[in-house]
């Protein structure tokens, strides 16, 4: 993973001129003049994470660093939900095999967002819960509008945030406050996040997200990228090496705490509840 992450960074060049392309669930935009490129998911109603999403995400990612753009803002269609995280359908009451297939893209989205040496920005327009948090976090600077949530709030339906996960969290919240907001499945107010670190910006509309996103991916403009990136991988390496360890035993962990009979009544009622909200 970082062998390869080295030879695209070593290939980049001027930036690309192409505008905007699109799968069935992300697109992505070039700015022609910064060389900075937007990647939009639009899975509405949520953005909650099924398995195209994850799979349409996983070829953004790489097209963005193939078409030797400068920078990476990962942002949301929807004007109030960033990512709700994955879809809960893809893990209620389903297969073993459809759980691991779930986890392993999951696994494979954040790796490619957390390990690319391109530098990254999230523009956090809305509620960013467990894997849109986890999305969030991947990336190396976060700008978050007011009055929405984020946080690793897993624990509340009986999942594990996985180690690899944990320690990127741990990598930007004090380890104390992670561990806490962990084991509780804590959601963080944007002014709690930024208080916390957790977010580095707050505005008030889209926009001046993505201006921010923008200018933060601006400040490495005379910085040498090769070295830049090779800096980024130095300080993610043990992570990342960790995580290629331990990749195959996690999906495995995964699909047998999600199937227990446990886990899946608590998914039921989380589902039961959400369809109970739609009525009113």
């Amino acid at each position: 993973m970082l062998h390869s992450n080295l030879l695209r960074l070593m290939a980049r060049g001027a930036p690309s001129r192409m505008m905007s392309t699109a799968t069935k669930l992300t697109t992505v935009e070039v700015n022609d003049k910064t060389g900075i490129a937007t990647l939009t998911m639009n899975r509405p109603p949520v953005n909650s994470q099924n398995v195209q999403l994850l799979l349409d995400l996983q070829t953004s990612i790489r097209e963005i660093e193939n078409n030797k753009s400068r920078g990476l803002i990962l942002t949301s269609a929807n004007s109030n939900v960033f990512s709700a995280g994955l879809d809960i359908f893809e893990m209620y009451n389903t297969d073993v095999e459809r759980l691991r297939t779930v986890w392993t893209e999951l696994q494979n989205v954040w790796i490619a967002l957390y390990g690319t040496t391109l530098p990254t920005a999230a523009a956090i327009n809305g509620h960013a819960p467990a894997g849109g948090c986890l999305l969030a976090t991947a990336c190396e600077y976060r700008v978050m509008r007011p009055n929405f949530l984020i946080g690793l709030n897993e624990a509340q339906l009986g999942i594990i945030a996985p180690k690899w996960l944990m320690s990127g969290f741990a990598n930007i919240l004090p380890k104390r406050m992670a561990e806490r907001a962990l084991t509780q499945g804590r959601m963080f107010t944007t002014q709690e996040a930024f208080e916390a670190g957790l977010v580095d910006e707050i505005v008030n509309t889209k926009e001046e997200a993505l201006e921010k996103c923008a200018a933060f991916i601006g400040t490495f403009a005379k910085v040498n990228p090769l070295a830049r990136g090779l800096t980024k991988l130095q300080f993610r390496a043990d992570n990342i090496k960790e995580f290629e360890k331990i990749r195959e035993k996690d999906v495995a962990d995964f699909a047998a705490l999600a199937s227990s009979p446990g886990v899946q009544k608590v998914m039921g009622i989380y589902l039961e509840n959400l369809k109970n909200k739609g009525k009113k």
